[in-house]
């Protein structure tokens, strides 16, 4: 079985990320999003609710496992029993630190390969900080995440929590 890892913070999964795991399935037979735990980085969503979110919106996806991890990406990978970290990427920008990144990975086991899928164009802008920022000042973010992320960004950016009206 051809198995493949797409880590991330998830913070909040989106549209873009559900875009690549969902063509990463075209590839392999089985994908595991490993959601990083990512203490450092303070995510706006608790780990338990980016775990319901990624399963909620991989539930009709064939062969998609979630979960999570607080190691080295090469780790959990050797975990799942795959050879291959899935990495999109949006722009150029992202290339440089991907690119590092993969290549550490590369030094640290030589048998996992780090495969970049473009972003597709219509998710080619889409990353879960412009999704916060955006519900953060009130902006419509329907078509972005899955709607039960919306949900709950329009909870945690209400107006009364933004000091609006």
């Amino acid at each position: 079985m051809r198995v493949a890892v797409c880590p991330g913070s998830f913070d909040p999964i989106t549209t873009g990320h559900l875009d690549i795991i969902e063509r990463a399935l075209n590839l392999y037979d089985k994908v595991v999003v490993g959601i990083a735990k990512s203490p450092p980085k303070k995510p706006l969503f608790s780990l338990e609710e980016r775990i319901r979110f990624a399963t909620n919106a991989t539930s009709g996806m064939k062969n998609v496992v979630v979960d999570t991890f607080d190691t080295l990406v090469v780790e959990f990978a050797r975990k799942h029993n795959a050879h291959v970290i899935i990495r999109g990427l949006r722009a150029v920008s992202d290339f440089e630190h991907e690119f590092q990144m993969a290549q550490l990975n590369r030094k640290l086991d030589p048998t996992i390969e780090t495969l970049f899928m473009m972003a597709s164009p219509e998710c080619a802008y889409l990353s879960s900080s412009a999704v916060k920022e955006i519900a953060e000042y009130g902006g419509c973010v329907k078509g972005l995440v899955p709607s039960e992320v919306e949900e709950s960004l329009l909870k945690v950016h209400s107006p009364s929590k933004r000091g609006g009206l």
